[in-house]
């Protein structure tokens, strides 16, 4: 099965669906939809006391027409 066949059968779940499983309060999200969020950074400071704390930052960018900046 390709990469794509995968991603087109996966069943997205809401964002404060995963926020919650994760314990991040609703208050510390800026919500981008239904599927993406920020966390905000004052809420990930407020951990720094957590002693197996993990901070994971995702970027991307548009490619150009050539396909050129796919992450």
């Amino acid at each position: 099965m390709s990469d794509i066949e995968i991603a087109q059968r996966a069943k997205m779940k809401r964002i404060r669906e995963v926020a919650e499983g994760l314990g991040v309060p609703e208050d510390a999200l800026e919500p981008y939809g239904h599927y993406k969020a920020k966390v905000s950074l004052e809420w990930v400071e407020s951990l720094k006391s957590r002693r197996d704390g993990k901070l994971i930052l995702v970027t991307a960018i548009s490619p150009t027409p050539a396909g050129e900046g796919k992450t």
